[in-house]
């Protein structure tokens, strides 16, 4: 069998190392291992493999504290220590962006680490197997991997299993949402919820007062038993409140250096217009708004649009108007007006933008902040802003998720 020394991360479970000059991609490897490895499948370009044998262990691997692992498929970075996670997703970001548009970006202190490794997420979705089991998925698989508890979630986050147990096979999934000293459950089902499935929820909530309240989705379909509101601080004396089935930034400090780190970019001063796509229920829109910009809020969630609208309301942004439409759909209404914003922010899912970045440089806003989970994607998008004439101007990255290999990342980029 081959032997592989890993010399580099990629974005994904892989590490990557050379064979007869062909990339080998080796889920769980670390930079600095020397393996024995067993080729999977071959590529035109790349072969995947899998370890055999660690013949040389990296300074950076270590076991992972998680007793479900190698099993659970969720964090497939938790092998590597820390520091070298924080270190490596820098190196992968610089690489893959600088590679994209031509430029040299500096990875040393790029991705700004998580205050904790572990007890970070606010946030926890969960499979619902045979007779309430719950848990993940196993890597590679659909097969349900049972677990007590999960050590990347918030302290105070508990096994749903009442609830998956009431609802029987008409639930999915399960999310359990903490703000502070509340919890909301939502159940993702299989039908819309019937009266028997809100009897059953109604239930639940009954016997287990630390629930404040319980949702009940089907696609675009909900139905809600309690108060199912969260409140979310995105930055010093701002808070919004929100259904918790709607999306949320799963770690709420990471979120809050985000939300400082693009102000600072968008520089705002003397009631600039503000263009903010994707913008949910208004992570970005409301502290913008609260710096005196003139806001428009596109996002194609009418839900989310609906909570952005009640939050700016509540708290008396009168500059702040917010559309539940395509943003693309938006960006063509708004170039067809004569809109001009000075600042375009946009946070769109890890699929990215790509019908939406010509749309954007025909608006010819001065600056554009990318935020993106996705470095491939956010790589593609930025060609098209680089070969507008816009110029990269910051890239900071953001460890939302540690022990995984997800970055958050925010770019800005401005017309030349």
């Amino acid at each position: 069998m081959p032997e592989i020394e890993i010399s580099a991360m990629t974005f994904g479970p892989f590490g990557v190392g050379r064979r007869d000059g062909k990339a080998v991609m080796v889920a769980g490897a670390v930079a600095g291992d020397r393996l024995d490895v067993e080729i999977v499948s071959e590529r035109r370009d790349y072969a995947v493999a899998k370890i055999r044998e660690i013949l040389r262990a990296s300074a950076e691997r270590r076991v992972a504290p998680c007793p479900y692992l190698p099993r659970c498929g969720g964090c497939d970075w938790q092998h590597i220590d820390y520091g070298a996670q924080v270190r490596l997703k820098g190196e992968v970001v610089a690489r893959e962006l600088g590679h994209a548009l031509g430029v040299a970006i500096d990875p040393a202190g790029l991705v700004e680490p998580a205050p904790a490794e572990f007890g970070y997420r606010s946030r926890i979705r969960l499979r619902v197997g045979a007779k309430g089991v719950l848990g993940f998925y196993s890597a590679g698989s659909n097969t349900i991997v049972e677990i007590d508890s999960c050590m990347v979630a918030e302290p105070g986050i508990r096994m749903p299993l009442h609830l998956a147990r009431s609802l029987g096979k008409r639930v999915e999934e399960i999310e359990v949402v903490r703000d502070g000293a509340r919890e909301v459950q939502v159940a993702h089902l299989k039908k819309p919820a019937a009266e028997e499935d809100l009897r059953r929820a109604r239930n639940v909530l009954e016997s287990d007062r630390e629930i404040a309240g319980i949702v009940l989705r089907s696609g675009t379909h909900r139905a809600t038993a309690g108060d199912s509101a969260i409140a979310i601080e995105l930055e010093a004396g701002l808070s919004i409140e929100v259904d918790a089935d709607f999306f949320s930034q799963v770690n709420r400090a990471q979120n809050q250096k985000l939300v400082a780190s693009v102000m600072e970019m968008a520089a705002i001063h003397e009631s600039p217009a503000v263009l903010d796509l994707f913008c949910g229920a208004g992570n970005f829109s409301l502290p913008a708004s609260r710096r005196g910009a003139r806001v428009t809020g596109v996002d194609a969630d009418a839900g989310a649009i609906a909570a952005a609208a009640r939050n700016a309301a509540r708290l008396k942004f009168r500059d702040a108007q917010f559309v539940a439409m395509k943003a693309s759909a938006t960006a063509d209404f708004l170039h067809r007006a004569r809109y001009r914003p000075e600042v375009i922010i946009l946070d769109p899912p890890r699929t990215g933008a790509p019908d939406l970045m010509e749309p954007i440089v025909k608006l010819r806003a001065p600056g554009v902040i990318y935020v993106s989970c996705d470095v491939t994607t956010l790589a593609r998008d930025l060609r098209v802003l680089a070969a507008a004439g816009y110029k990269i101007n910051r890239v900071r990255g953001f460890d939302f998720f540690p022990n995984t290999h997800h970055v958050e990342i925010a770019v800005h980029a401005l017309l030349t």
